[in-house]
């Protein structure tokens, strides 16, 4: 009787984590960059604000007025000579001055596959938003590449997991 009910719970959870597996992913490729979203996400590559994209949950609910989201802002950094370490300086000091109750979570240097980024999680208001963000920072030939997620500080802890999956697919495509 003991080893059915094992069974019969090991085969729920295969079934269940095999359906979870399921849900469809998108690959965004471009020139230099590729990135994979879920399909249920919206891809808006308009520019709006500066960016390269832009990808937008789907609402949770009726009473839901903010899409949770993730863009990549490309700054070119050619006039400047700035390294990581002095791009990661002048960003955080304008997070702490330029964000409305801007304040800094954490900052660690992340060494993924050999290539090496700033991953930076702070919170600030936007308008009526409190907002939280985590973003990747990485330069790379003059350019400063920005990959920030963004949520509503009381959504962040539910939308963690599947944000750090699209940020972590992001890759540079060598040449």
């Amino acid at each position: 009787m003991k080893n059915t009910k094992l069974t019969g719970i090991f085969m729920l959870l295969i079934s269940i984590s095999v359906c979870g597996q399921t849900k469809k992913w998108n690959n965004l490729k471009k020139v230099n960059y590729t990135i994979n979203y879920p399909n249920e996400w919206e891809l808006n590559e308009s520019g709006q604000m500066g960016s390269e994209f832009i990808l937008l949950s789907p609402l949770s609910s009726n009473n839901d007025n903010f899409k949770e989201n993730i863009n990549l802002i490309i700054q070119d950094l050619s006039a400047y000579n700035l390294d990581l370490n002095k791009y990661v300086e002048i960003s955080e000091n304008q997070i702490k001055t330029l964000i409305t109750e801007g304040k800094i979570i954490t900052s660690e240097r992340v060494n993924k596959n050999g290539k090496e980024f700033q991953k930076v999680i702070y919170t600030g208001k936007q308008g009526i938003f409190n907002l939280q963000y985590e973003q990747y920072y990485w330069v790379k030939n003059n350019k400063a590449f920005i990959l920030t997620l963004t949520c509503k500080q009381s959504e962040y802890s539910g939308y963690k997991s599947i944000g750090e999956q699209i940020l972590n697919s992001f890759e540079f495509k060598t040449n």
